[in-house]
């Protein structure tokens, strides 16, 4: 067995437990640290692949600032233990239906375009030089720069209305 495959595997291993411990966790505080975990996989993941930016951009980005944002309003708010919530009639049926045509197609792609792992090509090394990078940081704070703000202020507002929002539940009650 190859070394990489074996290596593939493990983090295939951890990557799959991790979210299923986000998915199951009832304290949400333990479901953001499972999606950190999952986060760091991911960007090992990347590095494999030859991809050293984007798994840089996946720790910094993702399990860096969104999850120290996400953790905070978590305690912010006190939400630490997740309610017990009301299951209508429809959703566990549906629920089901989505994962078994989820599953059918999985399978259906894994068995008509399924790829040896040995056949994945390694990136060109002229890829990852610091002018590509330094053209990928003006591209995206100058064209981009627009769309990039528009995101940060949308996320600002959401996280503003959560608070305000659970903020007037806890007044009433």
């Amino acid at each position: 067995m190859n070394l990489d495959l074996i290596f593939f595997l493990i983090l295939s291993i951890i990557s799959v437990s991790t979210a299923l411990g986000m998915l199951l966790s009832r304290n949400a505080i333990y479901s953001a640290l499972f999606l950190v975990l999952n986060f760091v996989t991911v960007a090992v993941f990347y590095l494999l692949l030859g991809a050293p930016f984007i798994a840089m951009a996946q720790i910094t980005v993702y399990a860096g600032a969104i999850m120290v944002l996400f953790l905070f309003v978590i305690m912010l708010l006190g939400a630490e233990e997740l309610p017990q919530a009301e299951v209508l009639p429809w959703q566990k049926p549906l629920a089901r239906g989505l994962a078994i045509v989820l599953a059918i197609e999985a399978t259906f792609i894994f068995l008509t375009r399924a790829r040896p792992i040995g056949d994945v090509a390694q990136p060109d090394a002229s890829i990852n030089t610091v002018t590509n990078l330094r053209a990928l940081g003006e591209t995206l704070f100058t064209q981009y720069l627009l769309p990039f703000e528009v995101t940060s202020i949308l996320l600002l507002v959401a996280m503003i209305g959560a608070i305000v929002l659970v903020r007037k539940e806890k007044r009433v009650h």
